[in-house]
Protein backbone atom coordinates (compact mmCIF):
# COMPACT_ATOMS: atom_id res chain seq x y z
CA UNK A 1 0.00 0.00 0.00
CA UNK A 2 1.58 3.46 -0.97
CA UNK A 3 1.61 5.96 1.60
CA UNK A 4 0.30 9.24 0.84
CA UNK A 5 3.30 12.25 1.22
CA UNK A 6 2.21 15.19 2.61
CA UNK A 7 3.38 18.41 0.79
CA UNK A 8 3.50 21.07 3.13
CA UNK A 9 1.26 24.03 2.06
CA UNK A 10 1.53 27.77 2.09
CA UNK A 11 -1.00 28.88 4.38
CA UNK A 12 -0.74 32.42 3.90
CA UNK A 13 -0.87 32.25 0.35
CA UNK A 14 -3.95 30.17 0.49
CA UNK A 15 -5.68 32.90 2.36
CA UNK A 16 -4.26 35.74 0.18
CA UNK A 17 -5.98 33.87 -2.84
CA UNK A 18 -9.41 33.47 -0.67
CA UNK A 19 -9.30 37.60 0.59
CA UNK A 20 -9.04 38.50 -2.87
CA UNK A 21 -11.82 36.39 -4.37
CA UNK A 22 -13.61 37.87 -1.29
CA UNK A 23 -12.91 41.32 -2.31
CA UNK A 24 -14.17 40.57 -5.59
CA UNK A 25 -17.97 38.88 -4.36
CA UNK A 26 -18.51 41.02 -2.27
CA UNK A 27 -19.13 43.29 -5.15
CA UNK A 28 -21.54 40.91 -7.07
CA UNK A 29 -24.77 41.48 -8.00
CA UNK A 30 -28.00 39.08 -6.61
CA UNK A 31 -28.85 38.11 -10.53
CA UNK A 32 -24.76 37.27 -10.76
CA UNK A 33 -24.72 35.35 -7.44
CA UNK A 34 -27.92 33.49 -8.29
CA UNK A 35 -26.35 32.35 -11.94
CA UNK A 36 -22.91 31.13 -10.23
CA UNK A 37 -25.04 28.70 -7.47
CA UNK A 38 -27.41 27.62 -10.33
CA UNK A 39 -24.66 26.66 -12.79
CA UNK A 40 -22.39 25.36 -9.92
CA UNK A 41 -25.74 22.96 -8.65
CA UNK A 42 -26.02 21.76 -11.90
CA UNK A 43 -22.83 21.02 -13.13
CA UNK A 44 -22.80 18.71 -9.44
CA UNK A 45 -26.02 17.65 -9.91
CA UNK A 46 -25.11 15.80 -13.39
CA UNK A 47 -21.61 14.36 -11.84
CA UNK A 48 -23.79 12.50 -8.84
CA UNK A 49 -23.30 9.57 -10.12
CA UNK A 50 -19.77 9.55 -10.49
CA UNK A 51 -18.85 11.13 -7.65
CA UNK A 52 -20.89 8.46 -5.58
CA UNK A 53 -19.01 5.65 -7.10
CA UNK A 54 -15.15 6.84 -6.67
CA UNK A 55 -16.41 8.14 -3.06
CA UNK A 56 -16.99 4.68 -2.20
CA UNK A 57 -14.03 3.27 -4.55
CA UNK A 58 -11.92 5.19 -2.59
CA UNK A 59 -13.84 5.20 1.23
CA UNK A 60 -14.66 1.74 0.87
CA UNK A 61 -17.57 2.94 3.22
CA UNK A 62 -20.88 2.41 2.67
CA UNK A 63 -22.81 1.98 -1.12
CA UNK A 64 -22.37 4.15 -4.32
CA UNK A 65 -26.30 4.05 -4.78
CA UNK A 66 -27.55 6.05 -1.62
CA UNK A 67 -24.35 8.16 -2.26
CA UNK A 68 -26.30 9.00 -5.08
CA UNK A 69 -29.22 10.01 -2.92
CA UNK A 70 -27.06 11.72 -0.25
CA UNK A 71 -25.58 13.88 -3.53
CA UNK A 72 -29.04 14.88 -4.77
CA UNK A 73 -30.26 15.94 -1.55
CA UNK A 74 -26.74 17.94 -1.45
CA UNK A 75 -27.72 19.39 -4.64
CA UNK A 76 -30.80 19.69 -5.71
CA UNK A 77 -32.55 20.02 -2.43
CA UNK A 78 -30.38 22.28 -0.91
CA UNK A 79 -30.50 24.76 -4.53
CA UNK A 80 -33.93 24.88 -4.26
CA UNK A 81 -33.74 25.19 -0.57
CA UNK A 82 -31.79 28.12 -1.16
CA UNK A 83 -32.24 29.29 -4.80
CA UNK A 84 -34.69 32.44 -3.54
CA UNK A 85 -33.10 33.53 -0.50
CA UNK A 86 -32.21 36.80 -0.39
CA UNK A 87 -28.24 37.28 0.11
CA UNK A 88 -27.32 40.23 -1.33
CA UNK A 89 -27.69 44.08 -0.72
CA UNK A 90 -31.01 45.07 1.33
CA UNK A 91 -32.92 41.54 2.43
CA UNK A 92 -35.95 43.33 4.21
CA UNK A 93 -37.71 46.69 5.47
CA UNK A 94 -40.32 47.27 8.33
CA UNK A 95 -41.47 50.45 7.49
CA UNK A 96 -43.22 50.28 11.20
CA UNK A 97 -40.02 49.56 13.01
CA UNK A 98 -37.73 51.75 10.77
CA UNK A 99 -35.18 48.58 10.55
CA UNK A 100 -33.87 47.87 7.20
CA UNK A 101 -31.93 44.56 7.01
CA UNK A 102 -28.92 44.24 4.46
CA UNK A 103 -26.79 41.03 4.15
CA UNK A 104 -22.92 41.38 3.92
CA UNK A 105 -20.84 38.25 3.13
CA UNK A 106 -18.88 36.48 5.86
CA UNK A 107 -15.24 36.08 4.30
CA UNK A 108 -13.32 32.68 3.66
CA UNK A 109 -14.53 29.84 4.69
CA UNK A 110 -12.91 27.00 5.78
CA UNK A 111 -14.83 24.15 5.45
CA UNK A 112 -13.41 20.47 7.44
CA UNK A 113 -15.28 17.27 5.28
CA UNK A 114 -15.97 14.02 6.90
CA UNK A 115 -15.23 10.29 5.16
CA UNK A 116 -18.47 9.49 5.87
CA UNK A 117 -19.94 12.21 3.39
CA UNK A 118 -16.74 13.02 1.68
CA UNK A 119 -18.42 14.05 -1.79
CA UNK A 120 -22.32 15.30 -0.83
CA UNK A 121 -20.67 17.22 1.93
CA UNK A 122 -18.91 18.98 -0.22
CA UNK A 123 -21.28 19.80 -2.72
CA UNK A 124 -23.15 21.29 -0.11
CA UNK A 125 -21.02 23.59 1.75
CA UNK A 126 -19.85 24.82 -1.79
CA UNK A 127 -23.56 26.01 -2.36
CA UNK A 128 -24.32 28.02 0.91
CA UNK A 129 -21.35 29.13 1.09
CA UNK A 130 -20.81 30.63 -3.06
CA UNK A 131 -25.25 31.61 -2.61
CA UNK A 132 -23.86 33.86 0.70
CA UNK A 133 -21.13 35.56 -1.78
CA UNK A 134 -18.06 33.51 0.74
CA UNK A 135 -14.96 31.82 -0.91
CA UNK A 136 -14.58 28.27 0.66
CA UNK A 137 -11.24 26.34 1.15
CA UNK A 138 -12.53 22.60 1.20
CA UNK A 139 -10.05 20.23 3.71
CA UNK A 140 -10.97 16.59 2.52
CA UNK A 141 -10.66 13.75 4.96
CA UNK A 142 -6.86 11.95 4.61
CA UNK A 143 -9.33 8.51 3.28
CA UNK A 144 -11.22 10.44 0.82
CA UNK A 145 -9.07 13.35 -0.58
CA UNK A 146 -9.57 12.31 -4.65
CA UNK A 147 -13.37 12.20 -4.45
CA UNK A 148 -14.07 15.06 -2.12
CA UNK A 149 -11.32 17.29 -4.14
CA UNK A 150 -13.10 16.14 -7.89
CA UNK A 151 -15.86 17.34 -6.65
CA UNK A 152 -14.65 20.64 -5.69
CA UNK A 153 -13.20 21.00 -9.25
CA UNK A 154 -16.52 20.09 -10.57
CA UNK A 155 -17.93 23.20 -8.93
CA UNK A 156 -14.77 25.02 -9.38
CA UNK A 157 -15.01 25.31 -13.43
CA UNK A 158 -18.91 25.56 -13.30
CA UNK A 159 -18.56 28.78 -11.20
CA UNK A 160 -15.39 30.05 -13.22
CA UNK A 161 -18.06 29.49 -16.43
CA UNK A 162 -20.32 32.41 -14.98
CA UNK A 163 -17.34 34.49 -13.86
CA UNK A 164 -16.87 33.70 -10.22
CA UNK A 165 -14.04 35.34 -8.87
CA UNK A 166 -10.70 33.26 -9.01
CA UNK A 167 -10.25 30.78 -6.46
CA UNK A 168 -13.48 31.50 -4.98
CA UNK A 169 -13.41 27.59 -4.07
CA UNK A 170 -9.91 25.82 -3.38
CA UNK A 171 -8.98 22.38 -2.15
CA UNK A 172 -6.40 20.97 -0.02
CA UNK A 173 -3.92 17.83 -0.38
CA UNK A 174 -3.35 15.72 1.95
CA UNK A 175 -3.26 18.67 5.22
CA UNK A 176 -1.26 17.87 8.28
CA UNK A 177 -2.95 18.58 11.71
CA UNK A 178 -0.56 21.47 12.35
CA UNK A 179 -0.98 23.18 8.83
CA UNK A 180 -5.05 22.68 9.33
CA UNK A 181 -4.75 24.34 12.68
CA UNK A 182 -2.79 27.42 11.46
CA UNK A 183 -5.36 27.43 8.66
CA UNK A 184 -7.95 27.62 11.28
CA UNK A 185 -6.29 30.12 13.20
CA UNK A 186 -5.56 32.54 10.79
CA UNK A 187 -6.78 35.94 11.15
CA UNK A 188 -7.88 36.45 7.82
CA UNK A 189 -10.67 33.25 8.01
CA UNK A 190 -13.82 34.50 8.75
CA UNK A 191 -15.71 31.00 9.60
CA UNK A 192 -15.15 27.22 9.94
CA UNK A 193 -17.75 24.84 8.95
CA UNK A 194 -16.64 21.98 10.68
CA UNK A 195 -17.97 18.15 10.03
CA UNK A 196 -16.11 15.43 11.36
CA UNK A 197 -14.10 13.95 14.06
CA UNK A 198 -14.56 14.89 17.60
CA UNK A 199 -11.22 16.27 17.41
CA UNK A 200 -11.55 18.43 14.77
CA UNK A 201 -14.73 20.02 15.38
CA UNK A 202 -12.95 20.73 19.05
CA UNK A 203 -9.82 22.37 17.07
CA UNK A 204 -12.29 24.48 15.22
CA UNK A 205 -14.23 25.70 18.45
CA UNK A 206 -10.43 26.31 20.15
CA UNK A 207 -8.99 28.04 17.10
CA UNK A 208 -9.67 31.41 18.28
CA UNK A 209 -12.32 31.69 14.76
CA UNK A 210 -15.93 31.86 14.69
CA UNK A 211 -17.30 28.42 13.98
CA UNK A 212 -20.05 26.34 13.51
CA UNK A 213 -19.83 22.61 13.89
CA UNK A 214 -21.60 19.62 14.92
CA UNK A 215 -21.70 17.52 17.73
CA UNK A 216 -21.71 13.42 18.19
CA UNK A 217 -25.28 11.30 17.64
CA UNK A 218 -26.38 8.45 19.90
CA UNK A 219 -29.53 8.68 19.04
CA UNK A 220 -32.20 6.24 20.58
CA UNK A 221 -36.05 5.68 18.78
CA UNK A 222 -38.56 5.00 20.91
CA UNK A 223 -41.55 3.09 19.20
CA UNK A 224 -44.46 3.52 21.63
CA UNK A 225 -47.36 1.13 21.95
CA UNK A 226 -49.62 3.77 19.97
CA UNK A 227 -47.28 3.16 17.00
CA UNK A 228 -48.02 1.10 13.75
CA UNK A 229 -44.95 -1.52 14.68
CA UNK A 230 -44.56 -2.66 10.83
CA UNK A 231 -44.79 0.56 9.89
CA UNK A 232 -42.05 1.86 12.19
CA UNK A 233 -39.94 -1.07 11.71
CA UNK A 234 -40.29 -0.25 8.00
CA UNK A 235 -38.98 3.27 8.16
CA UNK A 236 -36.23 2.46 10.96
CA UNK A 237 -34.59 0.45 8.32
CA UNK A 238 -35.00 2.83 5.51
CA UNK A 239 -32.55 5.12 7.80
CA UNK A 240 -29.84 2.86 9.52
CA UNK A 241 -29.54 0.84 6.37
CA UNK A 242 -29.13 3.80 4.51
CA UNK A 243 -25.57 4.53 2.98
CA UNK A 244 -24.92 0.93 6.01
CA UNK A 245 -25.66 3.22 9.08
CA UNK A 246 -22.82 6.13 7.73
CA UNK A 247 -25.44 9.10 8.69
CA UNK A 248 -24.64 10.82 12.35
CA UNK A 249 -28.53 10.79 12.50
CA UNK A 250 -29.33 7.08 12.26
CA UNK A 251 -30.87 5.72 14.88
CA UNK A 252 -28.29 3.87 17.56
CA UNK A 253 -31.10 2.13 20.34
CA UNK A 254 -34.56 0.67 19.88
CA UNK A 255 -36.25 1.36 23.12
CA UNK A 256 -40.02 -0.29 23.13
CA UNK A 257 -42.85 -0.84 25.44
CA UNK A 258 -43.14 -4.45 27.50
CA UNK A 259 -46.55 -4.99 25.60
CA UNK A 260 -45.08 -4.59 21.95
CA UNK A 261 -41.81 -5.88 22.46
CA UNK A 262 -42.61 -9.51 21.21
CA UNK A 263 -44.56 -8.10 17.72
CA UNK A 264 -41.83 -5.73 17.41
CA UNK A 265 -39.01 -8.47 17.69
CA UNK A 266 -40.98 -10.51 15.74
CA UNK A 267 -41.18 -8.00 13.34
CA UNK A 268 -37.47 -7.20 12.80
CA UNK A 269 -36.30 -10.52 12.06
CA UNK A 270 -39.29 -11.10 9.52
CA UNK A 271 -37.23 -7.91 7.73
CA UNK A 272 -34.17 -9.62 8.27
CA UNK A 273 -32.51 -8.55 11.88
CA UNK A 274 -30.69 -10.97 13.61
CA UNK A 275 -30.64 -10.95 17.10
CA UNK A 276 -27.13 -11.18 18.93
CA UNK A 277 -26.95 -14.05 21.72
CA UNK A 278 -24.87 -13.22 24.34
CA UNK A 279 -21.74 -14.54 23.03
CA UNK A 280 -22.08 -13.24 19.71
CA UNK A 281 -22.77 -9.74 21.18
CA UNK A 282 -19.16 -10.29 22.93
CA UNK A 283 -17.41 -10.58 19.38
CA UNK A 284 -19.00 -7.91 17.28
CA UNK A 285 -18.25 -5.45 20.59
CA UNK A 286 -14.62 -6.28 19.89
CA UNK A 287 -14.49 -5.34 16.41
CA UNK A 288 -17.56 -2.60 15.99
CA UNK A 289 -15.72 -0.61 19.50
CA UNK A 290 -12.37 0.56 20.21
CA UNK A 291 -12.26 0.39 23.95
CA UNK A 292 -9.29 1.91 24.47
CA UNK A 293 -10.04 4.56 22.59
CA UNK A 294 -13.63 4.79 23.69
CA UNK A 295 -15.07 4.89 20.45
CA UNK A 296 -16.62 3.01 17.27
CA UNK A 297 -14.19 1.05 15.56
CA UNK A 298 -12.91 2.53 12.26
CA UNK A 299 -13.09 -0.96 10.20
CA UNK A 300 -17.01 -1.62 10.94
CA UNK A 301 -17.97 2.15 10.11
CA UNK A 302 -20.17 2.24 6.65
CA UNK A 303 -19.45 -1.76 6.03
CA UNK A 304 -23.22 -4.23 5.65
CA UNK A 305 -24.02 -6.58 8.36
CA UNK A 306 -22.71 -9.80 7.10
CA UNK A 307 -19.09 -7.92 6.46
CA UNK A 308 -19.63 -6.99 10.36
CA UNK A 309 -20.23 -10.75 11.35
CA UNK A 310 -17.49 -12.19 9.37
CA UNK A 311 -15.34 -9.50 10.85
CA UNK A 312 -16.77 -10.88 14.19
CA UNK A 313 -16.29 -14.62 13.39
CA UNK A 314 -20.05 -15.33 14.27
CA UNK A 315 -22.26 -17.09 11.82
CA UNK A 316 -25.79 -15.28 10.55
CA UNK A 317 -28.55 -15.92 7.68
CA UNK A 318 -27.61 -15.02 4.84
CA UNK A 319 -30.08 -12.14 4.34
CA UNK A 320 -28.98 -10.17 7.17
CA UNK A 321 -29.70 -7.01 6.70
CA UNK A 322 -29.22 -5.65 10.59
CA UNK A 323 -27.55 -6.81 13.77
CA UNK A 324 -29.79 -6.15 17.54
CA UNK A 325 -28.10 -6.73 20.76
CA UNK A 326 -30.27 -6.72 23.91
CA UNK A 327 -28.94 -4.85 26.25
CA UNK A 328 -29.15 -4.17 30.00
CA UNK A 329 -27.63 -1.11 30.59
CA UNK A 330 -26.35 2.43 28.87
CA UNK A 331 -22.49 3.23 29.18
CA UNK A 332 -18.92 2.32 28.92
CA UNK A 333 -19.79 -1.25 30.49
CA UNK A 334 -22.42 -1.58 27.42
CA UNK A 335 -20.33 -0.46 24.25
CA UNK A 336 -23.32 -1.04 21.78
CA UNK A 337 -25.13 1.76 23.16
CA UNK A 338 -22.24 3.70 21.96
CA UNK A 339 -22.77 5.61 18.25
CA UNK A 340 -21.70 3.08 15.91
CA UNK A 341 -22.03 3.84 12.22
CA UNK A 342 -23.03 1.06 11.04
CA UNK A 343 -25.95 -1.72 10.58
CA UNK A 344 -26.06 -2.51 14.33
CA UNK A 345 -28.63 -1.40 16.93
CA UNK A 346 -28.94 -1.56 20.83
CA UNK A 347 -32.24 -2.84 21.75
CA UNK A 348 -34.06 -2.31 25.16
CA UNK A 349 -37.21 -3.37 26.35
CA UNK A 350 -38.75 -0.54 28.92
CA UNK A 351 -41.80 -1.51 31.15
CA UNK A 352 -43.71 1.46 30.67
CA UNK A 353 -43.89 4.38 29.07
CA UNK A 354 -41.43 6.54 31.90
CA UNK A 355 -39.07 4.08 31.55
CA UNK A 356 -38.59 4.22 28.27
CA UNK A 357 -38.52 7.95 27.81
CA UNK A 358 -36.18 7.68 31.33
CA UNK A 359 -33.99 5.32 28.80
CA UNK A 360 -33.94 7.50 25.69
CA UNK A 361 -32.57 10.45 28.26
CA UNK A 362 -29.84 8.19 29.04
CA UNK A 363 -28.97 7.17 25.85
CA UNK A 364 -29.33 10.60 24.40
CA UNK A 365 -26.58 11.72 27.52
CA UNK A 366 -24.38 8.66 26.19
CA UNK A 367 -22.53 10.75 23.28
CA UNK A 368 -25.50 12.17 21.85
CA UNK A 369 -26.69 15.17 23.62
CA UNK A 370 -28.30 18.08 21.38
CA UNK A 371 -28.54 15.85 18.31
CA UNK A 372 -31.48 14.05 17.36
CA UNK A 373 -34.16 11.73 18.93
CA UNK A 374 -36.68 9.40 17.44
CA UNK A 375 -40.17 8.59 18.46
CA UNK A 376 -42.73 6.15 16.76
CA UNK A 377 -46.34 7.09 18.43
CA UNK A 378 -50.00 7.91 17.35
CA UNK A 379 -50.60 9.38 20.76
CA UNK A 380 -50.45 13.66 20.25
CA UNK A 381 -49.70 14.25 24.05
CA UNK A 382 -47.02 11.58 24.56
CA UNK A 383 -45.18 12.66 21.56
CA UNK A 384 -44.87 16.77 22.96
CA UNK A 385 -44.11 14.92 26.52
CA UNK A 386 -41.35 13.03 25.22
CA UNK A 387 -40.19 16.04 23.32
CA UNK A 388 -40.07 18.49 26.06
CA UNK A 389 -38.03 15.98 28.03
CA UNK A 390 -34.99 15.39 25.43
CA UNK A 391 -32.28 17.47 24.64
CA UNK A 392 -31.87 17.48 20.81
CA UNK A 393 -32.12 19.55 18.36
CA UNK A 394 -34.15 17.55 16.06
CA UNK A 395 -36.89 15.46 17.45
CA UNK A 396 -38.44 13.28 14.77
CA UNK A 397 -41.98 11.57 14.72
CA UNK A 398 -43.10 8.21 12.87
CA UNK A 399 -40.18 8.64 9.96
CA UNK A 400 -36.62 7.35 9.52
CA UNK A 401 -34.45 9.51 11.98
CA UNK A 402 -31.22 9.94 9.53
CA UNK A 403 -33.56 11.03 6.16
CA UNK A 404 -35.78 13.00 8.86
CA UNK A 405 -32.74 14.93 10.74
CA UNK A 406 -30.54 15.43 7.41
CA UNK A 407 -34.14 17.38 5.90
CA UNK A 408 -35.72 17.89 3.11
CA UNK A 409 -37.38 14.69 2.41
CA UNK A 410 -40.01 13.83 4.88
CA UNK A 411 -39.75 17.44 6.54
CA UNK A 412 -39.34 21.34 6.19
CA UNK A 413 -36.10 21.37 8.26
CA UNK A 414 -33.41 23.01 5.60
CA UNK A 415 -31.85 20.35 3.68
CA UNK A 416 -28.25 20.36 5.74
CA UNK A 417 -25.25 18.49 5.77
CA UNK A 418 -23.84 20.10 9.23
CA UNK A 419 -26.31 19.66 12.00
CA UNK A 420 -26.00 22.02 15.22
CA UNK A 421 -26.71 20.38 18.27
CA UNK A 422 -26.61 23.14 20.47
CA UNK A 423 -24.99 24.00 24.15
CA UNK A 424 -25.68 20.39 25.12
CA UNK A 425 -23.07 19.41 21.90
CA UNK A 426 -20.71 22.20 22.60
CA UNK A 427 -22.59 24.14 19.62
CA UNK A 428 -23.59 27.35 18.76
CA UNK A 429 -27.49 26.52 17.33
CA UNK A 430 -29.45 23.86 17.03
CA UNK A 431 -30.36 24.61 13.85
CA UNK A 432 -29.88 22.72 10.60
CA UNK A 433 -26.89 25.24 9.06
CA UNK A 434 -27.93 26.36 5.64
CA UNK A 435 -26.84 29.61 3.51
CA UNK A 436 -28.62 31.66 6.24
CA UNK A 437 -26.16 30.90 8.53
CA UNK A 438 -23.43 32.08 6.71
CA UNK A 439 -24.44 36.24 6.40
CA UNK A 440 -23.63 39.14 8.46
CA UNK A 441 -26.88 41.14 8.70
CA UNK A 442 -26.58 44.54 8.78
CA UNK A 443 -29.24 47.25 10.06
CA UNK A 444 -30.16 50.01 9.37
CA UNK A 445 -32.15 51.78 12.80
CA UNK A 446 -34.54 55.18 11.82
CA UNK A 447 -35.44 56.77 14.60
CA UNK A 448 -38.95 55.83 16.38
CA UNK A 449 -39.41 57.55 19.29
CA UNK A 450 -41.14 55.74 22.25
CA UNK A 451 -43.14 59.02 23.52
CA UNK A 452 -43.84 57.94 27.34
CA UNK A 453 -39.81 57.08 27.63
CA UNK A 454 -39.01 60.39 26.08
CA UNK A 455 -41.04 62.45 28.32
CA UNK A 456 -40.07 60.26 31.38
CA UNK A 457 -36.00 61.04 30.22
CA UNK A 458 -36.36 64.41 29.24
CA UNK A 459 -38.86 66.09 32.17
CA UNK A 460 -38.07 63.96 35.18
CA UNK A 461 -34.53 62.28 34.91
CA UNK A 462 -32.82 65.62 34.45
CA UNK A 463 -34.99 67.23 36.86
CA UNK A 464 -32.63 67.82 40.30
CA UNK A 465 -35.57 69.28 42.37
CA UNK A 466 -36.82 65.46 42.59
CA UNK A 467 -34.95 62.74 44.42
CA UNK A 468 -34.37 59.56 43.57
CA UNK A 469 -37.96 57.53 45.61
CA UNK A 470 -39.60 60.90 43.80
CA UNK A 471 -37.90 59.68 39.94
CA UNK A 472 -38.67 56.03 41.12
CA UNK A 473 -42.27 56.99 41.82
CA UNK A 474 -42.60 58.52 38.24
CA UNK A 475 -41.15 55.64 36.50
CA UNK A 476 -43.56 53.45 38.08
CA UNK A 477 -46.16 55.67 37.42
CA UNK A 478 -45.53 55.71 33.82
CA UNK A 479 -44.48 52.01 33.42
Amino acid sequence: MNEKISIPIDVDSIMEKASCAAAVFSQLSQEHTDRIVEAVYRAAFDSRVRLAKLAVEETGIGNWRDKVVKNVVATQLVYHDIKDLKTVGIISEDERKGIVEIAQPLGPIFAVIPVTNPTSTVLFKILIALKTRNPIIIRPHSSAIRCSNEAARICYEAALKEDAPEDCIQWLENTSRTETQVLMQHKKLALILATGGGSLVNAAYSSGTPALGVGAGNVPVFIEQSADVPFAIEQILISKLFDNGTICASEQAVVVERSIAAETMNEFKRKGAHFLSGEEMKRIENVAYDSGKGVMSVGVIGKTALEIAQMAGIEVPPDTRLLIAPLQGIGKDYPISSEILAPILAFYVAEDFKHAVNLCIDLNFHGGIGHTASLFSNDEAKIKEFACVMNAGRVVVNMPASQGAVGGMYNSLYPSFTLGCGTGGKNITTDNITARHLLNIQRISRRRVNQRFERFNKELYFDESLDSEAIEREYNRNF
